[in-house]
């Protein structure tokens, strides 16, 4: 009524109610929900909850009042279904109160049955058991046999390895530990004695490898002791290969018909088969006796070692520690002895050590395949031989007696031609012998010295005196000398030369001979070998017996004559230089035509001592006029002279006669002689005379004396006459006109011009080509005349010639200043012009 008594308010109202019963119709239904979602238990209540309390307010309430309706129509809901089973459950109970009674009879008999049936299966339990226990261990015996099965071979290999290890086959030991690691212990490896083993390997690895390199260290300690064998035995193996290929050439020589010459004298071929077939056989048999390198050292720890590693996969250690330790032992070999020099044997067992050393790293390069490479084992010689080159060089140059340098030189081709047979190069070695052939020329050289030494010393300086047909041909056969006129003479006669010239010459050819033994084997040619025996020749003509004969002339006891016998005997021998060069030709069978043939200087080398043997002859006889001249002792106040010549001037004078008789004497039966001994004889003569005329003028001239008197200004006249005498007798033949007075002009015109007293002519002609006296100089009579002039003022006046200077004192003492002035003036002329 009220809506519509109002129609507008009541629509107002109706709108409102409405709208409430919408909302009101939404949250029972959002209630619902909420209630619905709690009774699922599927989703989480926490955000249910939330969603009823986070709504609107008073929500609470409202939810409780829903919550609790459900609750009563729940309630409802059970009750009814009570009531609908209430009937049943009670008819269930009383059928079981009636199943009751049976189940327990039921329970009587099961129990009463059980324990029949217990009291049955006892013994079948027992049975049962024993069964299972037999099967069980039936199982485990056939487990363990498998097991077994499988391990007995790990067992077995491994009681094979301690075998091994106790025979020390150790090779074979770490093949077998290989084999244990890769195939066996797989199959066992989860039990403990399988990594025992495991665990014990590495350690016996360890002890294989020090067991190996005590054996490496024991082979290399065995052949540095055997080192001098093995390179004793590989020098002879070359050195009889060497002899058996020069042995098989001149069997081939022979066979095309080359006959061999020894002295000149020819060998029958039947004669030289004979002999070369036996030194074959001699070589064969010396052949099967010398021992290989194996045969002397076993290489067996080498071997093993090498395989020890590389199974290890320490191959690189090994050949590091190899080399290392040989390389030591190459310094230790290499390091001489200090008076390795003084013997042979010394330098044989330093060669011996190192051949030994080279073949030992040659066998173990070919043997291995890595140990050692080629540029290991040149790299290691090469320094070798630097070493060895400079130890030679030191030690040689201490070697005094060529016969052990020879020696020295042999060895060293073998030791050269030893290690070219196995690949090393050698050929500074070779040039290393050059060296030593030049010491060893040296020592040939001081050798021979004392030779001719000792020849110059045993010879008698005089000509070899022969008195048959045997003598003769001995010293022919010696010395190649040739001479017609001494083979038409008869018996006594002589050879102009002394008895060194033959031995002079047989030690020149016995020095080429020795020369010659050094350059066999250098693998030189014959052109080669021919300069070097020519030029050591030289060497021992131009030094050393040119050195020997210049001592020789010069000692003192050395007289005149035996120095006119060496001026002969340096002829012979200059003449016998063409001898020892075809001697030469002969032995190298090089043409001296060839081009670069070396020529022999023996002509230069005799023509030089020849000189200084003339030399020494002038020196000897002025030194000997100079004893006799300190003799005079002239009285230079006398008043009056002696009537005769000085003693000592007179024996001056024989002694000089004596002396050239020698040379007169001399062989003349060969033109070159004659000349020789003329031309020597006259230069000494002259020398001689001219000597005696500056000594004699150096006697007037001495400043030591101050005055002369004119008596011995006449004596000393006296002795100048017996001078000139002795020239013109003609002491050695050959000199023309008065060639030899003039060796006393100078003399001759100043005593002269005093004992003439022609002071006019003197001054007057002075300087003119003609001049009487143009030999005296103005000084030399200036010094002369002060001297007289001295002695004439202190003359008593007793004297003859001074009283008559007495007598017109004024007049001449006026004439002699006079001449003193002039000769001053002259003398100042000369001095103002030079």
């Amino acid at each position: 009524m009220c809506c519509v008594g109002g129609t507008g308010s009541c629509s107002d109202a109706g709108k409102s109610g409405a709208c409430g019963a919408m909302l009101e119709e939404e949250t029972d239904q959002t209630y619902e929900n909420v209630l619905a979602e709690i009774q699922s238990f599927e989703l989480p209540i926490e955000a249910t909850l939330r969603s009823v309390y986070d709504d609107q307010p008073n929500a609470h309430k409202k939810f409780m009042e829903k919550l609790d309706a459900c609750i009563r129509n729940h309630d409802k809901e059970i009750e009814k279904m009570c009531n609908f089973h209430h009937q049943g459950f009670v008819d269930a109970i009383t059928e079981l109160l009636k199943v009751r009674t049976d189940a327990e009879k039921l329970k009587v008999q099961v129990t009463d049955t059980n324990r029949r049936f217990q009291d049955a299966g006892k013994e079948v339990i027992v049975h049962t058991e024993d069964i299972i226990r037999c099967r069980i261990q039936q199982r485990n015996i056939i487990t363990v046999v498998e097991k077994l099965q499988l391990c007995l071979p790990v067992l077995e290999m491994y009681s094979k390895l301690k075998e091994q290890m106790s025979a020390k086959r150790y090779y074979s030991a770490l093949k077998t530990m290989e084999q244990l690691e890769n195939v066996y212990f797989p199959w066992v490896s989860q039990y403990r004695f399988c990594q025992l083993m495991i665990e014990n390997l590495p350690k016996l690895r360890e002890d294989i490898k020090e067991i190996s390199m005590s054996d490496l260290k024991d082979f290399l300690e065995s052949i540095r002791k055997h080192s001098d064998k093995i390179g004793e035995t590989a020098m002879k193996q070359a050195q009889h290969q060497k002899t058996f290929n020069v042995s098989l050439q001149k069997k081939n020589k022979m066979k095309f018909g080359k006959n061999m010459y020894i002295n000149h004298d020819k060998i029958p071929e039947e004669s030289s088969e004979t002999v070369l077939k036996h030194s074959l056989e001699e070589e064969d048999e010396n052949e099967e006796e010398v021992l290989t390198v194996q045969d002397l050292v076993d290489f067996s720890p080498v071997y093993r070692c090498l395989h020890i590693y590389s199974v290890l996969g320490d191959e690189e250690t090994f050949e590091n520690y190899y080399r290392k330790q040989r390389k030591k032992q190459a310094r230790l070999v290499l390091q001489p002895q200090s008076n390795m020099h003084e013997t042979v044997d010394g330098y044989r067992r330093y060669f011996t050590q190192i051949v030994g050393f080279f073949v030992v790293e040659d066998h173990i390069l070919h043997v291995t395949q890595g140990l050692v490479t080629r540029a290991y084992t040149d790299e290691l010689w090469n320094m070798a031989l630097s070493k060895i080159i400079a130890v030679l060089r030191a030690h040689s140059s201490y070697c005094t007696d060529p016969d052990l340098v020879l020696e020295l030189k042999n060895l060293i081709v073998i030791f050269a031609d030893t290690l070219q047979g196995y690949g090393f190069p050698v050929n500074r070695l070779f040039d290393l012998l050059f060296e030593i052939r030049d010491q060893y020329n040296e020592t040939l050289l001081k050798k021979w010295a004392g030779v001719f030494r000792d020849i110059f010393e045993e010879d008698n300086y005089s000509p070899i005196p022969i008195v048959n047909e045997e003598e003769y041909k001995i010293v022919i056969s010696k010395f190649p000398f040739q001479d017609p006129d001494l083979e038409k003479q008869s018996f006594p006669k002589k050879f102009p030369m002394s008895q060194s010239v033959p031995h002079i010459y047989i030690q020149v050819k016995e020095f080429i001979y020795a020369s010659l033994k050094f350059s066999e084997s250098l693998h030189r040619s014959s052109t080669e070998i021919d300069d070097m025996l020519r030029k050591s020749t030289n060497l021992l003509l131009t030094r050393t017996l040119s050195s020997c004969l210049l001592n020789l002339i010069r000692k003192p006891h050395i007289g005149l004559t035996e120095l006119v016998q060496i001026i002969i005997n340096t002829t012979h021998l200059e003449q016998a230089c063409k001898y020892l060069e075809d001697f030469i030709t002969n032995i190298t069978n090089i043409s001296q035509e060839t081009v670069h043939t070396t020529r022999l200087y023996g002509l230069s080398t005799f023509k030089d001592a020849r000189h200084a043997a003339e030399g020494e002859i002038y020196t000897k006889l002025n030194q000997k006029i100079d004893e006799f001249v300190q003799l005079a002792d002239y009285d230079w106040t006398m008043s009056e002279p002696d009537g005769r010549a000085s003693g000592y001037l007179m024996d001056l004078i024989n002694f000089l006669r004596s002396i050239f008789q020698v040379f007169t004497h001399l062989p003349t039966n060969n033109s070159d002689h004659a000349a020789m001994s003329g031309k020597v004889a006259q230069t000494a003569c002259m020398s001689a005379c001219q000597h005696l005329s500056t000594s004699l003028m150096q006697m007037l001239l001495d400043s030591e004396l101050k005055q002369i008197s004119m008596g011995a200004v006449q004596q000393f006249n006296l002795d100048v006459i017996q001078c000139e005498l002795f020239a013109s007798s003609e002491p050695v033949p050959g000199f023309q006109g008065d060639t030899l007075q003039l060796a006393f002009i100078d003399l001759r015109q100043l005593l002269d011009l005093f004992m003439v007293w022609d002071w006019s002519t003197y001054l007057a002609d002075y300087g003119q080509p003609a001049s009487k006296y143009l030999r005296v100089n103005p000084n030399t009579a200036l010094t002369l005349l002060e001297k007289v002039y001295r002695g004439m003022k202190d003359t008593s006046k007793k004297n003859n010639i001074f009283a008559q200077f007495r007598k017109n004192d004024r007049d001449k003492q006026k004439l002699i200043e006079t001449v003193v002035k002039q000769l001053r003036s002259l003398v100042n002329g000369m001095s103002q012009h030079a």
